[in-house]
């Protein structure tokens, strides 16, 4: 393999998750949509809270990792050319990011909510 393709990672993602694939996507489609409308209510970045959704993402990706083991049919053992080690890269880096992202979504819309309103 001489080239890196998108379409060739998309069909070793559809062969390792199978239709579970689409529901990720569809989770980082609402996560995305959900965090640009927490953007546009606060219009501003809560730091403190991004730090912690940092440190969470950490987790995501390992867990990512460990997903996609058992999901797959192979093991880390199995990552033998540069194009498996580039996917498992990826894999931890988009789970990181998926969660750390989920994380300052979620920990915002809920400060929101249980906020007491100023009097």
């Amino acid at each position: 393999m001489k080239e890196l393709d998108p379409q060739m990672f998309l069909a070793v993602f559809q062969e390792m998750l199978g239709p579970l694939l689409w529901l990720l996507l569809a989770l980082v489609g609402v996560g995305t949509l959900a965090f640009v409308a927490l953007l546009a209510r606060e219009r501003r970045i809560a730091w403190r809270r991004l730090a912690w959704s940092e440190l969470i993402g950490l987790f995501g990706g390992v867990i990512a990792l460990v997903f996609m083991a058992k999901v797959s049919s192979s093991g880390y053992s199995d990552a033998a050319g540069p194009a498996d080690w580039i996917l498992l890269a990826l894999i931890f880096v988009l789970g990181a990011i998926g969660t750390a992202v989920i994380a300052y979504t979620a920990i915002g819309w809920v400060g929101t909510a249980t906020r007491k309103p100023a009097a």
